[in-house]
Formats: structure tokens, C-alpha cells, sequence
């Protein structure tokens, strides 16, 4: 049986685009994401308005790449996408993005660098473009918190 948790329903466009993420970054920049054992956040721009908590309805604009080789996989700012809303901090999403987004205020702009054992695994996602082992690099902006 499949373990594996869909970020939600959308319509995927395979994609290059230039990743947030830079090898030579100080991982320093990084703080690790409470609940996590590997996933590690970094604040862009702060927020100011209501907090992501466990069980509130949560809608961001995300855009996904893959760290191993640069490559969008999702973006809700392309053509035809919309922003995401999920239920926050209960599991239904991958657990690198569940844990890591809690915290997040409106107006937030975080990054999420998710290991694999944190997102997809080591089976990854072929659908979306994921590699076996793929490191998921997510900018998200957090829109709203219900």
C-alpha cells in the first residue's frame, strides 16, 4: 500500500526554472523545522498577520524544484494554477512541508529545503518528475489562515 501523501489535486507543468536553492549557500542560513529530522527553513521576508497552526486551513503560493537537478515540478503561479489550501500540521500533506510550514505568519515568505525521507522517499514521485531520494526545495508564501 502506498504511504505516499499528495500535496493536493493540480495540474503539473514539468518546467525549468532557476531554483532558490544554491549549493553554496551556508546551511548556517537554515534554521531547523520543529517536528523534523532533517528538513530545514529559512524566513525570506517576515509576515506580520495570522500563524499557521496545527488544524487551521492554511493557503499558499508554492513553487517546487528539485534540488538534484533544478527542475520545477509545481508552481501555483503558472498559467492556470491557483493558490493551495490545506489543513496544516495533521498529516495530509508530505511531512517535511506539514511541519515546516507551521509557524508561518500571512505575508510570509519561507523556503523549505525537504530531505527525501521527509517528502517522497526513497521511491520519489516518477508522476511529478521526482527522482528516488529527490531533496524537494519549496518557496512558499503564506496567503491566508483559517
Amino acid at each position: 500500500k502506498s504511504r505516499r501523501r499528495r500535496l493536493g489535486s493540480f495540474q503539473l507543468r514539468a518546467a525549468n526554472a532557476p531554483s532558490s536553492f544554491d549549493a553554496h549557500k551556508s546551511m548556517s542560513d537554515y534554521t531547523p523545522a520543529p517536528g523534523c529530522n532533517g528538513t530545514v527553513l529559512k524566513i525570506i521576508k517576515p509576515g506580520s498577520g495570522k500563524e499557521i497552526t496545527k488544524g487551521c486551513k492554511a493557503t499558499v503560493h508554492a513553487t517546487g524544484i528539485i534540488k538534484e537537478n533544478n527542475k520545477k515540478f509545481w508552481s501555483t503561479k503558472d498559467p492556470g494554477q491557483q493558490p493551495f489550501s490545506y489543513d496544516a500540521g495533521v498529516g495530509g500533506v508530505i511531512k517535511g512541508w506539514d511541519q515546516g510550514c507551521l509557524g508561518m505568519k500571512v505575508g510570509e515568505v519561507r523556503e523549505l529545503i525537504i530531505p527525501a525521507h521527509e517528502g517522497y522517499g526513497e521511491g520519489g514521485f516518477p508522476a511529478w518528475g521526482i527522482p528516488p531520494g529527490g531533496t524537494l526545495n519549496f518557496t512558499l508564501e503564506c496567503l491566508n489562515v483559517a
